[in-house]
């Protein structure tokens, strides 16, 4: 089964790179494996966070906390854990804002307070995704080898590393937006097959099904002996003190998690520039039906089982292991509920592995090998133009100024594309392109290191899930310990992108300062029980609410206050300059070869993206999203009090639940899950296939239109069922258009097929002219050409053939073709 899920999500990987290479046109590079050409819709991007967000433990863990504390448990895991990604939100649209050609949010630490700092925050990025890839594969292979009979820690760890590691070789973060869509749409059925057995079959048979309604489970929780500290000893209540400490720890520990673990960054900026807030807010309560409903259905479900079966189903270590959802699956469906819950879980492992290979390849790739190990060129600072090494825009001085322009108006790298593409030989043709040929051989070298990366990461998975088992390191114990070890970084990874005065020494002494902090308050709570730090009760020790509580709450908050201390000692006050350029660097971060710009023409209504440092102004940018930060930011904390204040307030006022009240938060979990599974399932299809269609119809309008030889432009006329095709021919006074017949022609621009602004190119071998709008004008069409630009001095063939001077290559050209003229027409510069 594993290996048969391994063989279809390869082919979902390689279906999503065929769609996105022949329908939306992207090219075969680096940015795209990492971003997925930065136009993943709402659905997908809800999709992919719900998947990211769904661990093993998401689903192993939040039971374990039913099974303890009752039902505050399974709603302070979905509350604690939903906030951050909520809030998250008003991170990427910041980063949009403000560095929206990063790729990693280390690029924007290392753009805006250099080495050191970007050094000291890769490690704690890289020490985030080994926690949460321990944590998946602990849960993952505890309950893959307690169901699947013979099948040892060593051979599960090594089956799902082969899976996860294949299909995102195959498809990069791309293929993870289609795996993701049916591995959460799997999620959910699954959920409610256990729901609906467990809440929903009151007919079944007793002895077989002792639940079925939820007066049923109400009947047995109500007569179950719970935790000492809850309100009379109850499973039914929110006043828990356990279940309040675990809800504390789990807030605190999970804003690491996600703060700086580069795979929510990553579907920030794969997300489209306007619509990844609504992906975000969306996937967040979209995955709090997960913990909520599964750990209110199957946590439950263990207390009322152990209760009528008279003895605990599982021991103490085996319940923080994870396995109650096993064993309430298999003691009520048997075989059948095996065979779900391994597939849940595979589910959970897989997805969320692929993010976390994903995101430790683009922090190796990006801000290791790119910045640090073999840097392309060593450029003084992030204005310079990493091309020629000149600066851009607007440090530059006129007279030595980075004159680079975008690779999509680069005539001699469209005929390199040309060339290899149509090439049959092992060995594609070298770029001839001198101006960014060497860059993208760089690229491709880079391409190759990557696909190491994601080979050596996916192997080392199974090493580490060995050494963590060898220790008997819990996924509990691992859970509540990951907040003290990068809970200190979260306030200044958030304020690195958001306040203009902070440091890099600030950041530095706030995250490292917290950390300490936090481990050495952890082991003095801990020192404190019986038994101290010693071998045989260190880890009881240690993982004790109090102890875990206390380490948390001083990580992250010691983080921040340092940070804060810091930032105001060390730098007393801006200029306006200063605070301007803080931003600029942030800016200045792209791909030469696709400047952020093409991506936001459309958003931001730019009409010049060719020039690299053409690009709108950070007032611009601020004014375009500023419906979108209001909408976050007004979200994030509406949400954030009613989940972590409100509600819970709510709760605490109705003391003990009774019979209708359990009946009604049941009802509650139940719906949130049947409202979430549908706009899982739904959304991500309908705006895949919206974005498909409106793609293929873009194709058909859009044309490239190549200048070949002699500088000839043949366009095809259409009037009712006469065609016509013409010739474009430069002349000493203009450009000359004569009729040839069709089939002479090599080139056609089929003009009846576009629409009013719609961008077309016309190039040649040596140079790149942007068509700017088409207009119809009753009988005639006119066709604008706009900035005809030859860019360099021996890049002019095109346009000295029409006897101009430099200073007129920016004259605009109308071109008029009459349907209903014999005559030859003309096209004369105005």
């Amino acid at each position: 089964m594993i290996i048969g899920f391994g063989v279809f999500a390869g082919g979902l990987a390689k279906a999503f790179s065929f769609i996105r290479k022949t329908v939306f046109k992207d090219k075969d590079n680096l940015d795209t494996d990492f971003d997925a050409g930065g136009k993943v819709s709402i659905g997908l991007t809800a999709t992919t966070i719900v998947s990211q967000w769904t661990w093993a433990a998401t689903l192993l863990q939040s039971s374990t906390v039913a099974a303890k504390y009752g039902i505050s448990g399974p709603f302070w895991y979905a509350a604690g854990a939903t906030v951050q990604i909520i809030l998250f939100a008003v991170l990427s649209i910041q980063l949009k804002i403000r560095a929206p050609g990063a790729k990693t949010f280390l690029q924007v630490i290392q753009a805006r307070f250099g080495r050191r700092t970007h050094l000291v925050f890769c490690t704690f990025a890289l020490m985030t995704n080994v926690v949460v890839t321990a944590m998946l594969m602990l849960g993952g292979a505890a309950v893959l080898t307690s169901l699947v009979e013979g099948l040892s820690v060593e051979l599960a760890a090594m089956i799902l590393a082969a899976v996860i590691g294949g299909y995102t070789f195959i498809g990069g973060l791309g293929a993870t937006f289609y795996v993701s869509y049916f591995n959460t749409a799997l999620i959910f059925a699954v959920m409610l097959v256990f729901v609906v057995k467990i809440y929903n079959n009151p007919e079944h048979d007793w002895l077989e099904n002792p639940l079925g309604t939820p007066e049923r489970v109400y009947d047995i929780l109500a007569c179950s002996n719970g935790p000492a500290d809850n309100r009379g000893n109850s499973y039914l209540t929110f006043i828990s003190e356990g279940g309040l400490m675990f809800g504390i720890i789990n807030l605190v520990g999970n804003f690491g998690t996600v703060f700086v673990d580069q795979s929510y960054w990553q579907s920030s900026v794969a997300a489209k520039p306007k619509e990844g807030v609504w992906g975000f807010i969306t996937g967040g309560l979209t995955w709090f039906a997960v913990p909520f409903t599964f750990a209110t259905t199957m946590g439950l479900s263990y207390v009322a089982l152990s209760t009528v079966y008279g003895q605990e189903l599982l021991s103490e270590d085996d319940i923080n292991a994870g396995l109650v959802p096993p064993v309430v699956a298999e003691t009520l469906m048997g075989k059948t509920g095996a065979i779900l819950i391994t597939l849940m879980i595979l589910m959970a492992v897989t997805s969320t592995g692929s993010a976390e290979v994903i995101a430790v390849t683009s922090i190796l790739v990006y801000d290791m090998y790119q910045i640090h190990w073999k840097p392309y060129r060593r450029v003084t600072d992030s204005n310079g133009c990493i091309l020629c090494g000149k600066q851009r825009g607007r440090m530059a001085c006129k007279r030595d100024q980075c004159k680079c322009f975008s690779m999509a108006y680069c005539g001699q790298c469209a005929n390199d594309d040309s060339n290899r593409s149509t090439s049959t030989r092992p060995v594609k043709p070298a770029y001839s392109c001198t101006m960014h040929g060497p860059y993208r051989n760089y690229l491709h070298i880079l391409i190759q290191k990557k696909n190491w990366c994601i080979f050596w990461v996916s192997i080392s998975i199974v090493p580490l899930t060995l050494i963590l088992k060898t220790l008997e390191i819990s996924l509990g114990w691992v859970y509540l310990f990951m907040g003290i070890l990068i809970g200190s970084s979260v306030v200044p990874i958030a304020l690195s992108v958001f306040w203009t005065r902070l440091t890099g020494t600030a950041m530095v002494a706030g995250t490292i300062g917290g950390t300490v902090l936090g481990m050495v308050s952890w082991l003095s709570v801990a020192a404190t029980f019986d038994g101290g730090l010693q071998r045989g009760a260190f880890l009881k020790n240690t993982g004790k609410e109090v102890s875990m509580l206390t380490g948390n709450c001083v990580a992250i908050g010691s983080g921040a206050i340092i940070t804060l201390i810091v930032t105001f000692v060390t730098n007393l006050r801006l200029s306006a300059f200063q605070k301007e350029e803080t931003w600029e660097k942030t800016r200045d971060i792209d791909n030469p070869l696709a400047p952020w710009t093409e991506l936001y023409i459309r958003e931001l209504s730019i009409h010049d993206a060719k020039m690299l440092y053409n690009r709108p102004s950070l007032s611009t940018m601020e004014e375009k999203f500023k419906t979108a930060k209001i909408i976050a930011t007004s979200t994030a904390v509406a949400l954030t009090l009613i989940l972590v204040v409100v509600w819970p307030a709510c709760m605490v006022a109705v003391n003990v639940m009774n019979c209708e009240d359990f009946v009604n938060w049941v009802y509650v979990s139940q719906s949130w899950a049947w409202l979430a599974a549908i706009f899982i399932i739904v959304v991500p299809v309908v705006n895949e296939v919206y974005s498909l269609s409106k793609q293929l119809k873009e194709n058909r309008r859009k044309r490239i239109v190549h200048v070949h030889h002699d500088d000839q432009l043949n366009l095809k006329t259409v009037s009712g069922t006469m065609r016509k095709t013409s010739t474009l021919t430069p002349r000493s006074n203009g450009l000359e258009m004569s009729h040839v017949d069709h089939t002479m022609s090599t080139a056609v621009l089929d003009i009846h097929e576009l629409d009013r602004d719609t961008d077309v190119e016309m190039m040649n071998h040596d140079s790149a002219i942007r068509v700017g709008e088409y207009v119809p004008l009753e009988n005639k069409q006119i066709l604008q050409f706009k900035d005809i630009n030859s860019h360099t001095s021996d890049q002019r063939n095109s346009c000295e053939s029409n006897d101009m001077e430099s200073s007129t290559l920016a004259r605009r050209i109308s071109m008029e073709i009459d349907l209903d003229s014999s005559e030859p027409n003309q096209a004369i510069f105005n």
